[in-house]
């Protein structure tokens, strides 16, 4: 008997949801003597009162959640390590190594580019490394910028000075 009340009990707490959609809920012993729902009457069927309230509490409080989407904005720094700035650097091929840093490191499809004496040297490249070979004696102003896949300019670093120095033969 208690495990029948028990059964019940739980069958209604299961069927709460659908029977509560319906207006009356029958229930019945079939042949084997399992309790039987339905919504529709049958010989012998008893009817059970189901209330049509429905009462849901929730245990936290969402009024205090913010739920807006937020984009995460990477913030890149740019930065020139070597030559240190108003460096003399003497190389009769004039050829100057520059070498950069970005952080945090740069996603697939961005570039690096070099910019000297105010123009674009060469193309974007995906390191931070470049060589300039036969380049001019004299004071050179350099900067690095990083690219994103569009094209735009997303960092870029200090403009630095630096001095080639070429002796040549008179």
């Amino acid at each position: 008997m208690f495990r029948s009340l028990v059964l019940v009990i739980l069958m209604c707490s299961l069927l709460a949801p659908v029977l509560a959609a319906s207006s009356k809920v029958y229930v019945w012993r079939n042949e084997s003597g399992a309790l039987v729902f339905s919504d529709s009457p049958k010989a012998g069927a008893e009817e059970i009162e189901i209330t049509n309230k429905q009462t849901i509490i929730t245990s936290v409080d969402t009024s205090i959640l913010d739920i807006t989407p937020r984009v995460i904005q990477e913030e890149y720094q740019v930065e020139i390590t070597q030559p240190e700035d108003h460096a003399t650097i003497r190389d009769n091929s004039g050829s100057i190594y520059i070498s950069g840093r970005v952080a945090p490191v740069f996603k697939r499809g961005f570039k690096v580019r070099l910019i000297i004496n105010g123009k674009l040297h060469g193309e974007p490249q995906t390191r931070s490394v470049f060589i300039l070979r036969d380049v001019d004696r004299g004071e050179h102003k350099i900067k690095l910028e990083l690219i994103n896949n569009q094209g735009k300019v997303i960092a870029s670093s200090k403009e630095r000075t630096v001095y080639l120095h070429r002796a040549r033969v008179n």
